[in-house]
C-alpha cells in the first residue's frame, strides 16, 4: 500500500504544475530543477517553477518583469508570450521566447523571437536581444563545441502550402549577439503535421530532435527523431510519437505533447510535457497543464516511456537517489497587508504600476483605479490569479463608491476579453448602488439579471464565487450578513480553451475596476481568499455532465 512505502519510494503525481502551465522547458543546472512555461497576454511574463526532487514544485519567479523586456498593450487574447527556451551555458542562463502580436486571422503571423539572459535564475534578466520573426516557438541549443544554434517553426502563409513548414536551423553568434550563416529547413515533420515546439539534444554522438505535432489540441503529440550532424537529415522513432493521448478519451491526461527532456544527477531522464484533464470529455478549464513522465534509453539508441507505449500516466516513478524535499513556504493568508503582492497574481497585457494599482495608499487594503472595460486588450486595471483546482471558493470585499453607472467594481472569472463572468458593484440613477452580473460569452456581452439588486449607499460588499467542475455560483453579503446567492448557476466551461474559439490559457479568479468616465475612480479590497477543496483528479464525466446540465448559459 502507498502508505507503507519509504517516502523516497513514492511516485510522482501529475499533473506537477496544475492549471495552466503549458509548454514546459525543463532545465536541470546542479541539483536545481527549472520549469519555464508559457504566460500568453499576462503580465510578468514566463512563469518559472523550482524543485529539487521533481515532486514538489513552487512558483519562483517570473522573467519579463518591465516594459523594457516586454510590452504587451494591444495584443490579442492568447498572444503574448508563447512556448519559452530555459538553458544553460557559459555561467548564463538563457531565455528565449516568442512575443505574439497577431495570430487569430489567417494567413498570417506576426510573432517576434527574443532572448534574454541572466546570471542567476531570479534575475536580473537582461534587456531583449530580437532574433527572427519567421515563427514562432524557438529554442536555443548549446553544442559540445561550443557553437549556439536557435531553430523555431516555419510559418508558410501562402495557402497552397502547409502553414507549420518545418522547424528551421540558424546558428547565433554570442559575441555579436546576431544570427549568423545560412538558414536551413532541417525537418517537416510526420504526417500528423503541424510541426512546432522544437528541442534540440545530443547524446552518443546523435543529435535528437523533439517536436510538437498535431495541435495543442486533442490530436497533440511529441515527436522524436535523429540525426547524426545537426543539420540532418533526421530519421523518425519507429512509431514516431514518443508521447500521445490521441485516440485515448478513457485517460486522464489528454491533449499530451509539446516536450522537453532533462537528465537527473544520476543519469535518469524524464521529459516534460503539456497536457489537459478535461471535466466533461471535452472542456479542460483549468487550460493546459505541465506533466512528467520518466523514460529509457534502449539498446536501439532510442529513448522511449519507461513504462512502455505513447500514452501518459497519471503516476510515474519517481528519481533514484532524489529525497523528497518539500517547500515550507507558509501560503498567503489572503489579506493585503504586506507592501509586496503575492506572487501568483498577474496582470492583463500591461506592467503593475501604482497609477492604477496601490498596496500603499491605504493600509491594509489593495486599490485598483478604474480602467479600460473587461474587453479591453489595452489598459485594464485587473489582477487575477490562475484557478487550479477543480473545487474552489474565492472570496472578497469591495469598498466602492460610484458616481455612474460607467464605474464598476468587483470579482471577475476571466478566460479572456470574450469569455468571462464578473459580478460588479455599480451605480444606478434611481436605484444607487447595485449589483448585476456582467456576462460575457463568445464576445457578447450583456448584464444577466433583468433587474440590478440595490445594496446600501455605503459599505463594503462581500462577494464570493464557487466553481466545482462545469457549476459557477456567484453570490454576495452585505454588513456581515448571510450569504446569498445572486444569479444562476453559470456554465463555468466558457472558461476553457474549448468552448467558443481557439485559446490557449485557462481560467483565472481576480478583481478589477472599470472607469469608464477616464476620471480614474478607485475600489478598495482588503482581502483575497482562494481556496482549493478537491483531489488531484478531474470531477467524473457523470458529475460534469450534471454540471454542465443544471448550469445556465445566458443565451446572448
Amino acid at each position: 500500500m502507498t502508505s507503507q512505502r519509504s517516502a523516497s519510494s513514492l511516485p510522482i503525481q501529475n499533473p506537477v504544475l496544475k492549471g495552466f502551465n503549458p509548454d514546459p522547458s525543463i532545465l536541470r543546472v546542479g541539483d536545481d530543477y527549472y520549469l519555464a512555461t508559457s504566460t500568453f497576454e499576462w503580465f510578468p511574463g514566463v512563469q518559472i517553477h523550482h524543485s529539487r526532487d521533481l515532486r514538489n514544485w513552487r512558483l519562483l519567479t517570473r522573467v519579463l518583469d518591465r516594459p523594457g523586456q516586454l510590452d504587451m498593450t494591444g495584443n490579442p487574447d492568447s498572444g503574448g508570450i508563447w512556448a519559452p527556451c530555459l538553458t544553460h551555458s557559459d555561467g548564463l542562463f538563457h531565455l528565449i521566447y516568442t512575443d505574439v502580436k497577431y495570430w487569430k486571422r489567417e494567413p498570417y503571423k506576426v510573432a517576434y523571437n527574443y532572448l534574454v539572459t541572466a546570471p542567476d535564475i531570479t534575475g536580473p534578466w537582461s534587456d531583449p536581444v530580437f532574433l527572427n520573426s519567421s515563427g514562432f516557438d524557438p529554442s536555443l541549443f548549446h553544442d559540445d563545441d561550443g557553437r549556439k544554434w536557435l531553430l523555431n517553426m516555419l510559418w508558410d502563409h501562402r495557402k497552397q502550402n502547409n502553414r507549420f513548414a518545418g522547424i528551421l536551423l540558424q546558428e547565433y553568434c554570442p559575441r555579436t549577439r546576431k544570427l549568423i550563416g545560412p538558414i536551413k529547413n532541417i525537418f517537416t515533420g510526420t504526417d500528423r503535421k503541424l510541426v512546432e515546439g522544437p528541442h534540440l539534444y545530443k547524446r552518443d554522438g546523435y543529435y535528437y530532435l523533439l517536436t510538437a505535432e498535431g495541435g495543442t489540441e486533442y490530436a497533440h503529440a511529441a515527436t522524436l527523431a535523429r540525426s547524426r550532424t545537426i543539420e540532418g537529415p533526421y530519421e523518425l522513432l519507429p512509431g514516431k510519437h514518443l508521447l500521445s493521448s490521441w485516440g485515448h478519451p478513457e485517460i486522464t491526461l489528454q491533449k499530451a505533447g509539446h516536450g522537453s527532456l532533462v537528465e537527473t544527477q544520476h543519469g535518469e531522464w524524464y521529459l516534460a510535457h503539456l497536457c489537459g484533464r478535461p471535466i466533461d470529455g471535452r472542456h479542460c478549464t483549468l487550460g493546459r497543464e505541465t506533466a512528467l513522465q520518466k523514460c529509457e534509453w534502449h539498446d536501439d539508441g532510442w529513448l522511449r516511456l519507461a513504462h512502455g507505449g505513447i500514452l501518459p500516466l497519471v503516476e510515474t516513478a519517481a528519481p533514484l537517489g532524489l529525497p523528497p524535499a518539500p517547500f515550507e513556504d507558509e501560503p498567503w493568508d489572503g489579506r493585503f497587508d504586506s507592501p509586496v503582492l503575492d506572487l501568483h497574481f498577474q496582470s492583463l497585457r500591461r506592467p503593475i504600476t501604482e497609477d492604477w494599482l496601490s498596496l500603499g495608499d491605504r493600509s491594509g487594503y489593495l486599490r485598483l483605479k478604474g480602467g479600460e472595460p473587461t474587453v479591453s486588450t489595452f489598459r485594464q486595471s485587473l489582477i487575477a490569479r490562475r484557478v487550479q483546482s477543480f473545487d474552489i471558493r474565492v472570496e472578497t470585499s469591495v469598498e466602492f463608491q460610484p458616481e455612474s453607472f460607467q464605474q464598476m467594481a468587483g470579482l471577475i472569472a476571466y478566460y479572456d476579453t470574450e469569455n468571462h463572468y464578473y459580478l460588479r458593484l455599480s451605480h444606478d440613477e434611481q436605484l444607487g448602488r447595485t449589483l448585476n452580473i456582467i456576462a460575457t460569452d463568445a464576445a457578447e456581452s450583456r448584464e444577466l439579471l433583468e433587474h440590478d439588486i440595490p445594496v446600501p449607499a455605503h459599505g463594503g460588499i462581500d462577494m464570493r464565487l464557487t466553481l466545482k467542475g462545469a457549476a459557477l455560483q456567484f453570490e454576495y453579503a452585505v454588513a456581515d450578513g448571510d450569504w446569498q446567492p445572486i444569479g444562476p448557476v453559470l456554465n463555468g466551461a466558457i472558461l476553457s480553451d474549448d468552448h467558443s474559439h481557439l485559446g490557449f490559457t485557462g481560467a483565472f479568479v481576480g478583481l478589477c475596476c472599470q472607469d469608464l468616465t477616464g476620471r480614474g475612480l478607485h475600489a478598495d479590497f482588503p482581502h483575497f481568499l482562494y481556496l482549493e477543496q478537491d483531489a488531484i483528479k478531474p470531477p467524473s464525466a457523470s458529475a460534469s455532465a450534471f454540471a454542465l446540465d443544471h448550469a445556465t448559459a445566458p443565451a446572448l
